[in-house]
């Protein structure tokens, strides 16, 4: 795994509650503006980037009355400073190459924050184009297994169903309502066919837990100094925790050893 897929599991790793410490309220709230927005509606059975905003929301225990706030403001129901989506590129220790996507109600303060911290990583942001075309757009589904206890058959059967690729791994911490850690599978698929996809493996029995485009990285900078690895992993977690930015993306290719 690297980049995108290899952040994704790291954050996993570090358990829940630390994984959602940059996400504060207002950034949850703009994402759920953002796809209301953008989605058209604020019925998240019909928009999936909604949904999948709600679970954030959700996961930092966000107040009804926040999240419906954040709804009706997507709707144009509520008045307040205009918000616009923004993608940042650049460079960060060792060259590998970041995109950083964000909402934002001011774009030079929030520009003016990620090139800061760019820089005092030792990289630096970047003009738009140099970094992009190191990524694919894809759609990226997370699903629980059916419980079998078979994932190489739960695998094949995903792949039947039209996945370009499918990632396995063991969800912490541990169910004790089943006895076990649960397993989930990361499916990705064309960008074009996500929600055909997510339809596909919810008839097949698996249950969608979220369904997003996210870019992955078609080029990737191996990272093997132990040290080198550290400033990679708290440069994207520092990016990530800024509050304009709602996602990472990176190119490093770090070895599971390094990840101790």
């Amino acid at each position: 795994m690297s980049g995108h897929s290899k952040w994704s599991t790291i954050k996993r790793q570090k358990g829940a509650a630390d994984i959602r410490r940059g996400q504060t309220f207002t950034k949850v709230a703009n994402a759920i503006t953002i796809a209301v927005k953008q989605g058209g509606s604020g019925d998240a059975d019909s928009n999936p980037r909604l949904r999948a905003a709600l679970e954030d929301a959700k996961a930092v225990n966000m107040p009804k009355d926040n999240i419906q706030r954040a709804i009706n403001r997507g709707l144009g129901k509520v008045a307040g400073q205009a918000l616009e989506e923004v993608v940042f590129e650049g460079f960060g220790p060792a060259k590998v190459a970041f995109l950083a996507e964000g909402v934002t109600d001011n774009r030079l303060r929030t520009l003016q924050e990620v090139k800061n911290l760019f820089e005092r990583s030792g990289g630096s942001l970047a003009g738009s184009g140099s970094v992009v075309y190191m990524f694919d757009r894809k759609g990226e589904i997370r699903i629980r297994g059916q419980g079998t206890g078979n994932s190489e058959q739960e695998m094949l059967e995903l792949i039947d169903l039209g996945a370009e690729d499918v990632e396995d791994y063991m969800e912490e911490p541990f169910d004790f309502a089943q006895g076990k850690n649960i397993q989930k599978y990361l499916v990705s698929v064309e960008s074009s066919e996500l929600n055909t996809m997510s339809n596909k493996i919810t008839q097949a029995g698996y249950e969608v837990e979220q369904a997003e485009i996210v870019f992955k990285p078609n080029t990737l900078v191996e990272i093997k100094d132990p040290e080198v690895a550290k400033k990679v992993l708290e440069f994207a977690e520092k990016l990530e925790d800024l509050d304009d930015i709602q996602k990472v993306y990176a190119n490093f290719d770090i070895p599971d050893n390094l990840l101790g």
